[in-house]
């Protein structure tokens, strides 16, 4: 059986061998980081070392880092009417969103639903910045959620700039840098951001484990999700997964040294395959093209082509991509992000996307570009076919 190549980073990547190595060391361990004994000291020693991690990564405190059991938990978490600012108690009354928010965002956290709000974004999938504004003065005391780059066309967004505009105007700022983190840089302070969300399994680590990273410690919630113990600094109760959370912190420790490196050879490659499918497909359309982008992340579509039927040719070619978004049962469904972007609908059931990584090669791009030509060229022969007998 031929090797098979894997372009879906964006959904998990594989472990980094520090990832793996820290993992596999953790599991050695007995304490529990809650005991005041050696073996309890020992894994209490392995979480704040990844606190300091994770915190660098994203240019955050590390007394800030909430550990959490993954990026969703962390997003709802953050999205919370509760939350608290250097002792202010009066609740936030309510939720702004980007319309391309990821599904964890989308659902709103423990807002209710009359109190969220979309912010349009433009035909890049850039948030619409005016807009934003615009409806923070129907907001005593907003909270608002902003992707730094969106996770099916990987378009980066103007975040600093939201930061300054939601300040103005009494509010929070929470932005998911869960596909961001470790393929272009995060700086926490940078940006203005009062909170930030961040994966491990998105930048080399284990499933599993996410964080909540805060500005300031005078960030708190009151009512957290999950109750019970002080873990967290009483933010989020249980035992920390502790060989989680060590390979979470080797995995941001190396992401954050060779970011620099693997951008720009994710980068190269990734030109490199739009290049050769814009020889193959001419009329293919890459979303976002004109905005700044993840260097790892393409979401095109052709007209006439099925997205959930080229994504299985390309998996019997050995080719695993994914659709622009796939809900939990595995089903493709159309692009909510698409949706907003104003994509026509014939082109949004096509959405095909292809994310790379820092271990793809030239030759992976070969193997792709080869894979899709067979099978454009059977699809694309298959849907003129049906438009004639229909017609």
């Amino acid at each position: 059986m031929a090797e098979r190549v894997y372009f879906d980073w964006n959904a998990t990547t594989p472990l980094r061998p520090q990832a793996r190595q820290a993992l596999q060391d953790a599991l050695a361990l007995t304490g529990n980081p809650s005991s005041v004994h050696a073996e309890g000291r020992a894994a209490r020693y392995l979480i704040e070392h990844a606190r300091e991690a994770v915190a660098a990564l994203v240019g955050g405190p590390p007394a800030g880092v909430i550990f959490t059991s993954s990026g969703t938990e962390a997003n709802v978490l953050a999205l919370s009417p509760a939350i608290e600012t250097a002792g202010e108690k009066r609740p936030r009354d309510r939720l702004f969103m980007s319309a391309i928010e990821h599904p964890s965002v989308r659902a709103g956290g423990r807002f209710p639903r009359d109190a969220i709000e979309d912010i349009a974004v433009d035909a890049d999938g850039r948030v619409k910045l005016a807009a934003l504004a615009d409806a923070l003065r129907r907001a005593s005391r907003p909270l608002v959620s902003i992707m730094l780059a969106n996770n099916e066309t990987g378009v980066v967004q103007p975040v600093a700039e939201a930061a300054a505009i939601v300040h103005a105007a009494g509010g929070l700022l929470h932005v998911d840098a869960v596909q961001a983190a470790g393929r272009i840089p995060c700086d926490l302070a940078a940006f203005g951001a009062d909170l930030l969300t961040v994966s491990a399994h998105k930048i080399g680590g284990p499933k599993g484990v996410g964080a909540l990273v805060r500005a300031s410690d005078e960030i708190h919630f009151p009512d957290p999700l999950i109750r019970g113990g002080g873990q967290e600094r009483g933010m989020r109760a249980g035992t920390e997964n502790v060989a989680g959370i060590a390979a979470f912190g080797a995995a941001a420790a190396a992401a954050g040294r060779q970011l620099a490196d693997e951008a720009a050879d994710m980068l190269a490659v990734r030109n490199l395959l739009e290049e050769g499918l814009g020889a193959i497909s001419p009329q293919a359309v890459i979303f976002g093209a004109s905005a700044a982008r993840l260097p790892n992340t393409t979401l095109f579509a052709l007209d006439g082509v099925n997205a959930e039927t080229a994504i299985i040719a390309l998996d019997l070619e050995g080719v695993a991509v994914s659709s622009g978004a796939a809900c939990s049962s595995g089903k493709v469904q159309p692009s909510h992000v698409l949706g907003a972007m104003g994509v026509s609908p014939s082109l949004l059931r096509g959405a095909v996307r292809v994310s790379l990584g820092w271990t793809t090669t030239q030759d992976d791009v070969a193997c792709f570009l080869g894979a899709w030509r067979k099978v454009s060229g059977a699809l694309s022969k298959s849907s003129k076919e049906q438009r004639g007998i229909a017609a």
